[in-house]
């Protein structure tokens, strides 16, 4: 197992804690509440354009709460959610079975291309991976969401500017100007950065042409 495999399977472990010990809930997901996970969901969600349906892969789905959120506001006729933790994919099936729109799989990878890919809160908890490693995993990981989109795709980060007495040493906190720059760089020449919306993290927007 490579070290890359190895910091995956602790981060999968660390989430099926989570959702073991609180269940079904923003909290089991490790997010402070609902009413953030609401406000994240919207910037994320700009990544998509109107039409009249659209195909969505979601990176680190957790239990589907993003699916639930989108079916709201936007013509999704087609939803894939991946994520590294067993009991996560569990927790989301049961959770939508019949929806014939959602899918879920164990993976950390999608296994078919769809208009727009997701990824929301699988860059922050890093546990004991180093700086160097963990942007490499970043990397690696935008590279999936690039080849795995058509339309775009968006990802969230907690943030370099977060107040240092808040900051814990296994989380991640990256910075949005060189993670910017590497979309630019690396990705399209549309991309925006969202750092407005008065949480301690950012999101980016990767838009193809």
């Amino acid at each position: 197992m490579g070290s890359d495999d190895q910091t995956l399977a602790e981060v999968a472990r660390y989430y099926s804690d989570k959702i073991q010990e609180f269940g079904a809930t923003p909290e089991g997901v490790d997010w402070n509440g609902a009413e953030s996970q609401e406000l994240r969901f919207d910037q994320l969600a700009k990544i998509i354009r109107p039409a009249e349906g659209v195909t969505i892969n979601d990176l680190g789905c957790g239990y589907g709460s993003l699916f639930d959120h989108l079916i709201k506001h936007h013509p999704v006729t087609s939803y894939l959610g991946v994520d590294v933790s067993d009991d996560m994919v569990d927790a989301a099936k049961g959770l939508h079975a019949g929806d014939e729109r959602a899918r879920f799989i164990h993976s950390a990878v999608p296994d078919r291309v769809a208009d727009y890919g997701v990824a929301s809160g699988i860059f922050n908890v890093r546990l004991e991976a180093g700086d160097d490693d963990w942007m490499q995993h970043i990397t690696n990981t935008l590279d999936v969401l690039n080849e795995t989109s058509e339309r775009g795709f968006a990802f969230n980060c907690l943030t370099s500017y977060s107040d240092q007495h808040l900051m814990r040493d296994y989380l991640f906190y990256a910075n949005p100007g060189q993670l910017f720059d590497l979309c630019k760089r690396r990705f399209s020449r549309n991309v925006a950065l969202l750092h407005d919306y008065d949480l301690y993290e950012f999101t980016i927007l990767v838009r193809k042409a």
